[in-house]
């Protein structure tokens, strides 16, 4: 009897989760921003899901980040689905006009690169308002925090004190990390703009 290998996702840190939330909210077509491209990661999977119908908006400020998730598309065969830009994420507003079903941020530094060039509370926060100005209906913003790192503490207090500032009939707001771990362990924020839609 033949049997089939199933397999199954480890939710180990907040990144593998806040890729299930996008999985159930991207969809072919649709249009979405990587707001902190990093290594790529969140940018390929974005591309997948959008199909060959669909854009990504990859931005960073880092030329090495740029061109490895550059590297990430190439090897996968998505690089026609996604535009990179050499910018801040807080110049979306200004670069991007499109509605969006989702927008991604992953705060902090870039992996294997100048530990030293973070992001920072008076560049997040307005991008995080860009962010879900530009959200259509439905969509989600997920932010993912590194309370843990020198700087980190801060703009997590930030992020945090921003979201709860959301009036509660709009968005949708969720915190969700590990309990397990240390209280310095990265978490991620899921934000739903609850507006025109059927959700409770």
């Amino acid at each position: 009897m033949q049997t089939t290998a199933i397999h199954r996702q480890h939710l180990r840190g907040p990144v593998p989760l806040v890729h299930l939330v996008l999985k159930q909210f991207v969809q072919p077509g649709d249009r979405v921003v990587d707001a902190t491209c990093g290594n790529g990661k969140d940018t390929v999977l974005l591309a997948e899901l959008v199909g060959e119908n669909g854009l990504v908006v990859a931005l960073d400020i880092q030329e090495s980040a740029l061109e490895r998730t550059a590297a990430r598309l190439q090897e996968a065969g998505l690089s026609r689905r996604v535009t990179l830009l050499a910018a801040g994420h807080e110049e979306m507003v200004r670069l991007i006009a499109v509605p969006l079903s989702a927008v991604v941020f992953n705060l902090g530094w870039l992996p294997g690169g100048n530990r030293q060039l973070v992001t920072r509370p008076e560049t997040t926060l307005p991008a995080l308002d860009s962010a879900l100005h530009l959200l259509q209906p439905g969509g989600v913003l997920a932010i993912t925090c590194y309370p843990g790192h020198d700087g980190g503490d801060t703009e997590t207090e930030a992020v945090l004190a921003w979201a709860a500032t959301l009036p509660a009939q709009q968005f949708h707001v969720w915190r969700m990390g590990q309990l397990n771990v240390s209280a310095a362990a990265p978490f991620c924020l899921i934000i739903q703009n609850g507006t025109h839609t059927d959700v409770p």
